[in-house]
């Protein structure tokens, strides 16, 4: 009987240790005296199914249950309240350091990629579990770690100053260029020599709206690779032209639904082809557009070749100096005839040139988003497409 005695008095001096439930040592208690959780169920006078809860943790120790253990084991209440206690703190603690963890990761997935926009595109799966999301980002972004810089930029000509803008939505929207790329399209191997009748072929387009329709296919006939997606919020991309296994591939985002402007994107990225650079373009028309002066020698030109391009600028200056500083309607379809290009196209540069505001002759920028998405690699304006990565 002493050493049940001592037993009893060392147990009520017992500091607990951290992280154990209650129920383990009600256990050590049983397995020192030999019993059964059954013998306990019968002691305390509750079933065996509820004596086994509070052992397995499926049920807290409430101070009537304290009690009871308190008489069954000859020690007080309170021990048990305190054991009690200190486990739901660590499970507290525990919650904490591990939510602690699962908040910094999330944060840093998101400052990495734009996790909500990539969700609403399909570019990656909805998951609960930060290890799963995690590794899609990382397989998105064709890194190992979140520590690691996405390398795709090595695809494209890095902008100097302001006009390098390496935002989680730009090498997103990039990537999934990239990742686009290599779906099948083009109908045959490219080569410089083939890039002469391209242009020649879509000279002879640039009057028509409709005719846009036969933009990617003219380009897959010339081995190069023609893609349309809807830019992300904030991007402020309009296009890109990158280079995979040696072929271009030329991305382009319409974020404004006019023919001038799909008709300058696509040349300016032709005019990257064409000298064979890799480059992300930003800005490129409109109020917020990048001034020349802001721009590398290569952008410069590329600007240039779409602009001469679509509008021989010897005739436009001419144009301007007879009709400055009215241009009616009539007019710009008029001289639109004689050069033979879309009447949208002569407005998109008046309005670039100051010569007209941007509110003016609206009804004469087309739009064309439709028709070229419709015969073309798509992803957006609710089209989502599934691609391995």
């Amino acid at each position: 009987m002493a050493m049940v005695r001592n037993e009893r008095e060392n147990m009520n001096e017992r500091v607990p240790a951290e992280g154990f439930a209650p129920g383990e040592f009600i256990r050590e208690e049983l397995e020192e005296r030999g019993w059964t959780q059954a013998d306990l169920a019968v002691i305390l006078g509750r079933t065996v199914a509820a004596v086994n809860e509070i052992i397995t943790g499926k049920r807290g120790i409430t101070p009537e249950s304290a009690r009871g253990l308190a008489a069954a084991f000859g020690t007080t209440a309170q021990y048990w309240m305190n054991l009690s206690s200190l486990y739901q703190l660590w499970l507290l603690r525990e919650r904490e350091a591990f939510g602690g963890d699962e908040v910094a990761r999330r944060a840093k997935l998101y400052s990495k990629a734009p996790i909500k926009d990539m969700l609403k595109r399909g570019w990656i799966e909805s998951s609960s579990n930060v290890d799963v999301l995690e590794q899609q980002v990382k397989s998105f972004l064709e890194i190992a770690s979140l520590d690691d810089e996405p390398q795709q930029l090595a695809y494209a000509a890095r902008k100097a100053t302001s006009y390098c803008v390496d935002t989680p939505e730009q090498l997103a929207w990039l990537f999934r260029a990239k990742h686009l790329a290599r779906i099948p399209s083009a109908r045959a191997r490219f080569s410089t020599s083939l890039l002469e009748n391209v242009l020649g072929q879509l000279k002879s387009l640039i009057a028509s709206v409709e005719e846009v329709r036969c933009v990617p296919r003219i380009l897959a006939d010339a081995g190069i690779r023609f893609l349309v997606i809807e830019h992300l919020p904030h991007s402020r991309i309009d296009g890109a032209c990158i280079w995979l296994d040696g072929s271009p591939v030329i991305a382009i985002s319409f974020r404004y639904d006019r023919i001038d402007y799909f008709w300058f994107t696509l040349l300016h990225e032709l005019a990257h082809v064409k000298g064979e650079e890799r480059s992300i373009d930003l800005d490129l028309v409109g109020k917020d557009a990048i001034p020349r002066a802001d721009k590398p020698q290569s952008e410069q030109v590329a600007d240039d070749f779409a602009v001469q391009f679509l509008v021989p600028q010897d005739k436009l200056e001419n144009f301007i100096a007879r009709k400055r500083p009215f241009y009616y309607k009539r007019d710009i379809a008029g001289f639109a005839l004689t050069i033979n290009v879309h009447p949208g196209i002569v407005v998109g540069q008046l309005q670039h040139r100051g010569e007209l505001a941007y509110s003016q002759n609206r009804e004469m920028l087309v739009p064309v988003r439709d028709i070229v998405t419709k015969v073309s690699i798509t992803d957006g304006w609710g089209q989502r497409l599934s691609v391995s990565v």
